[in-house]
């Protein structure tokens, strides 16, 4: 088996192991088929160019598919997050989320909810995300491109409550501004603050808001997600999930 850059390290290996079905005798490792969705995420390759010297990719497609509707990835991902905090010297759940959106254009064998971002000439989706102060994923919803970002950002606080319940701030920037700020205090107790750009038209890097661009640049670094190349909605979170995991593994 190739050394590719992308596979996972002995360390890494033994993070990952615990959420995975190694019981079973199987004719493939499953670290093998984990190597194989990590190297198609970095490279952007499509499943059936994906080198001999991995399983074949039908097998590797279907573990990818088993472990996206297991929740598996998410799973892993958080678990991530919780351990890099500590090793920042922070505590596991974090306070105080940041959120942004980004649109991405598709690609012809994208389909779901495929809309026009008038503002950025964008036809494809939006990736709307929270991230914490360290710039790791919270929680992340794929959206039409057409959607608004105060009109979408319910659907991704709503998914951030779901795994981290002790987020009592939100900073945003003023495309959050309005009746937003009093529904999400409403509806989830966090309160969301608007962070003003600089009436001058100077440049100036805003406040928490750089975190949550490096991020996103941290995620395009993955070449699969340098689009939208995927059909379902669920497959772009994975992505995006499988992109944020391979930057933490890093941090091992």
């Amino acid at each position: 088996m190739t050394n590719y850059p992308t596979n996972v390290s002995d360390s890494s290996w033994q993070i990952i192991i615990k959420y995975l079905d190694t019981e079973r005798n199987r004719k493939y490792d499953l670290r093998e088929i984990v190597n194989a969705i990590l190297y198609l995420v970095k490279t952007g390759c499509q499943w059936r160019m994906l080198p001999g010297d991995f399983a074949p990719w039908k097998t590797v497609y279907y573990y990818f598919s088993v472990w996206k509707k297991g929740e598996i990835f998410e799973i892993i991902h958080e678990a991530l997050v919780e351990k890099v905090r500590v090793m920042q010297g922070k505590k596991e759940e974090p306070t105080v989320g940041i959120i942004d959106a980004q649109s991405v254009k598709n690609t012809l064998v994208s389909s779901q909810d495929k809309g026009f971002d008038a503002g950025k000439k964008i036809k494809g989706i939006k990736r709307h995300i929270i991230v914490d102060t360290l710039g790791l994923v919270l929680a992340v919803v794929i959206q039409s491109a057409s959607v608004q970002d105060r009109d979408g950002a319910v659907d991704v606080v709503n998914k951030l409550c779901e795994s981290w319940r002790k987020v009592v701030k939100i900073f945003a920037d003023g495309s959050y501004r309005g009746q937003l700020i009093n529904t999400i205090k409403t509806k989830f107790r966090i309160e969301l603050e608007i962070i003003k750009r600089n009436e001058l038209h100077t440049f100036k890097i805003l406040p928490k808001r750089w975190i949550v661009e490096r991020t996103f640049a941290w995620i395009d670094t993955n070449r699969r997600n340098s689009k939208n190349y995927e059909r379902l909605n669920n497959t772009s979170v994975a992505m995006v999930h499988l992109s944020a995991i391979r930057i933490m593994l890093k941090r091992f």
